[in-house]
């Protein structure tokens, strides 16, 4: 009792937290000069502005959210949680479709002609270990591109490293990736699934799969943490 009586009085006598300050001023201050920095350097045109605005939005949509392609992929393993993961299936899927509906519009209007291969790169062992490089990095990193982004934002020492070697290793590749890719991938396959079954085909087989993955994932998270 002796003990509790301390603990209680101790409690009593220390003193009680300041609230936190809003940092919704120093965020809407932020805004009009970032917005106002675009204007000028524009030539006082509208267009470099709205980019500057819809990265803001951009920017604080993913930090308010927590969303991130590496949890997506690192959740599940560590925590069993598919939460983030099924948000990028949803994500994938929407993107999938708005995709699919401008470029058969651009089919259909005859403004693409060529457009079958168009920007489809070959499946090679350059892709692979580049896949796999990268996803051990941005787990280690704690954060793939948007996520290292986001904690930059945050004040994260480990994310501005990580912001600085990202931006070398882009810089790098931007340099000699086209002589790589070439030269790795000359005879690795392409492959472009309206080629293969059509555009409406194509996309029904890539929503089932998006579809069954998100089932997955619901089905991993009971299994581990008995919740959906």
């Amino acid at each position: 009792m002796p003990d509790q009586e301390q603990k209680t009085s101790i409690s009593r006598t220390r003193a009680p937290r300041k609230p936190k300050k809003s940092q919704i001023p120093y965020a809407l201050v932020i805004t009009v000069l970032v917005i106002g920095f675009g204007f000028y350097l524009s030539g006082f045109s509208f267009k470099l502005p709205i980019y500057l605005a819809f990265g803001l939005l951009f920017g604080y949509t993913l930090q308010r959210s927590r969303f991130c392609f590496t949890a997506a992929f690192r959740d599940p393993f560590i925590t069993g949680s598919t939460t983030v993961t099924r948000a990028v299936l949803v994500a994938i899927s929407l993107a999938s479709v708005g995709f699919f509906a401008i470029k058969l519009n651009s089919v259909l209007s005859g403004s693409e002609t060529n457009l079958s291969m168009a920007g489809v790169n070959p499946i090679g062992i350059p892709l692979i270990l580049g896949a796999i490089l990268f996803g051990i990095g941005m787990v280690i990193a704690g954060g793939c591109a948007s996520g290292t982004l986001m904690r930059v934002g945050e004040g994260f020492t480990m994310q501005i490293v990580s912001l600085f070697f990202f931006v070398i290793g882009s810089l790098w590749g931007a340099h000699d990736m086209g002589t790589i890719w070439s030269t790795l991938n000359e005879s690795a396959p392409k492959i472009f699934l309206p080629n293969i079954l059509g555009w409406f085909g194509a996309i029904v087989v890539q929503l089932l799969i998006i579809v069954l993955l998100y089932i997955a994932a619901i089905k991993w998270q009971q299994k581990k943490m008995g919740s959906e």
